[in-house]
């Protein structure tokens, strides 16, 4: 079967490479004029003047970027199967729209506001306390869009700096840490569920990724997973969606966002899992019968951002895998990700330590449970 992926970067990439050995090939449409993912056939359409060209050669398409306008998914649906559907991204592109369904699905999240103006935005941050986070409705991702506020009268900067004329404010959450579900849902409705994620972020990207946690209550994981079911099922979904959360000290969970592909914190499942969460996406997406999902071992994920380290000296550690992305270096980009694999929790802690050493400005982990 042939693949459409609107979109041609390294999550492209790692589809297409858990899509070959099923004996698919694939095609990319690229909107940016920036395509990366260096595999397959790339079709390069900042313009939109080539998508007949796409669709011609294609028999169900997915995407790996959620930034895509809504109407040109809506007029591909028109020829040919999208998974997920246009619904799914419409919602996830829209965080006013994304809040909407967690509380219509009764889904907690942290306490939130919208507001129009610097005015609003500095009466929500009274309103909430402070610090609170200011976010663009849209077009927010890895960081970008966002602004902490530590007093109400950082507002207009903080309006300013946004540049958005709608913003969600969200109080201050008192988490222990920040963790997220993967699950993925075939044509037919059967979910399948990754075991939950301890996430760490600096300056908004992702760093470091654990999975399974030893120290999770089997209540935990299950009110996890009856959240993103019902969003799956709310949605029709067909495909890998990612939950991000916040646990807070009585163990319960906030949901912070979605998103509607495959993962940064589910790159664990490549050498972790029974079944990757690439594999899944793509059996989902087929028709195809879903792969367990079962951890394999403790993994830690380490995103590689902005400078890479020496092939050698990684792969010396035992048990690494390292999936590099063919990307030229530049501050905040992420170049590659570390999958680093141990018999136990202890162990991996140390091999990540010793991983981190050997990786340029890399931040030392600080994970919260204590092996």
């Amino acid at each position: 079967m042939n693949i459409g992926v609107l979109g041609a970067g390294q999550l492209g990439r790692m589809l297409a490479l858990a899509g070959y050995p099923l004996g698919n090939r694939f095609t990319f449409l690229d909107t940016t004029g920036k395509p990366s993912a260096g595999i397959g056939e790339v079709i390069i359409d900042p313009d939109n003047q080539h998508l007949a060209e796409f669709l011609a050669n294609v028999d169900v398409v997915t995407y790996e970027f959620e930034h895509l306008p809504v109407s040109l998914v809506r007029e591909i649906e028109k020829h040919k199967p999208v998974y997920p559907n246009s619904r799914a991204i419409e919602v996830c592109q829209n965080r006013v729209e994304e809040k909407a369904l967690f509380d219509r699905l009764n889904i907690p999240t942290p306490a939130y506001r919208i507001v129009e103006s610097a005015e609003q935005l500095e009466a929500a941050a009274h309103e909430l306390g402070c610090p609170a986070v200011a976010k663009s409705v849209t077009e927010g991702y890895d960081g970008k869009g966002q602004a902490v506020l530590k007093a109400p009268e950082q507002a207009r900067e903080a309006w300013a700096s946004i540049g958005h004329t709608q913003l969600i404010v969200e109080a201050f959450v008192d988490f222990v840490r920040e963790v997220s579900m993967i699950a993925v849902r075939g044509r037919d409705g059967e979910v399948k569920f990754y075991p939950m994620a301890e996430n760490q972020h600096v300056d908004g990207i992702l760093r470091y990724s654990i999975a399974p946690l030893p120290d999770l209550d089997a209540t935990v994981q299950h009110t996890a997973d009856n959240y993103i079911r019902a969003l799956l099922d709310e949605l029709d979904y067909v495909g890998v969606l990612a939950l991000e959360l916040f646990q807070a000290r009585d163990g319960g969970l906030l949901a912070n966002e979605m998103a509607p592909r495959v993962h940064n914190s589910g790159h664990w499942t490549m050498n972790g899992a029974v079944t990757s969460q690439f594999e899944n996406h793509l059996r989902a997406v087929q028709g195809l019968p879903l792969g367990e999902t079962q951890a394999i071992a403790p993994t830690c994920m380490v995103n590689v951002i902005g400078r890479e380290p020496q092939s050698a000296e990684v792969l010396r550690l035992g048990n690494v895998h390292l999936h590099r992305y063919d990307k030229n270096e530049r501050a905040g980009r992420k170049l590659a990700h570390i999958n680093l694999v141990a018999t136990n929790h202890a162990e991996l802690l140390k091999k990540v330590q010793a991983c981190v050493a050997l990786l340029p400005d890399a931040p030392a982990p600080a994970f919260h449970f204590v092996p």
